[in-house]
């Protein structure tokens, strides 16, 4: 039975997880000509956001949070980082959508062991941003030999994976700086 409490932590994760996937990571460059260019990232905050909820919240918060998440971008708005609906399950995007689970899952050990520091950390996070990719992976492997369209796995591979996983791992360096106010919030329960 939820009480009071969960349900106002499933709805804030929930909304955060709606608003970061929505929001593109731009690093800006302004010694190139002395202007304001940025440089997009191919990738959102989404990952470095769920590892934050996972290492706040309990892990079934976040299960709860982001299985509304999926519910929504398939079934009522297009939420996801390129869209949503039903055609949302087609798409190489999906498999590491359900990656998410297993990265969820490792982070949380983090929870249990209450070993949570930057060594722990970067380790359990380097393995549940491998295991979100493999996911994505092995459902983009199933995609291709359902439909017998074995020359796009390797575009999907580095489009998808090999070309965006960089970026994942780089993500795990901003949330080092929460991991000592995360620690003193978690021992102040």
């Amino acid at each position: 039975m939820l009480n009071f409490y969960k349900l106002i932590e499933i709805l804030v994760s929930l909304q955060l997880l709606v608003i970061t996937s929505m929001l593109p990571v731009y690093i800006p460059l302004t010694f190139i000509y002395k202007s304001s260019n940025n440089f997009e990232l191919p990738i959102t905050w989404q990952i470095p956001t769920i590892i934050l909820l996972t290492l706040i919240f309990h892990k079934k918060v976040v299960f709860r949070a982001f299985s509304l998440y999926i519910i929504l971008g398939l079934f009522i708005l297009p939420v996801f980082h390129q869209g949503g609906s039903l055609g949302y399950l087609l798409t190489p995007n999906f498999g590491y959508l359900l990656g998410l689970y297993p990265l969820i899952k490792i982070i949380d050990n983090l929870n249990n062991r209450n070993k949570l520091n930057v060594g722990n950390f970067l380790i359990n996070g380097f393995i549940a941003i491998g295991a979100m990719h493999l996911t994505g992976i092995f459902y983009n492997f199933i995609q291709i030999i359902f439909y017998s369209q074995y020359n796009l796995f390797l575009y999907n591979l580095g489009k998808y994976s090999v070309g965006k996983i960089g970026y994942h791992f780089l993500m795990l360096f901003p949330l080092l700086l929460l991991i000592k106010p995360i620690e003193r919030l978690k021992r102040s329960k």
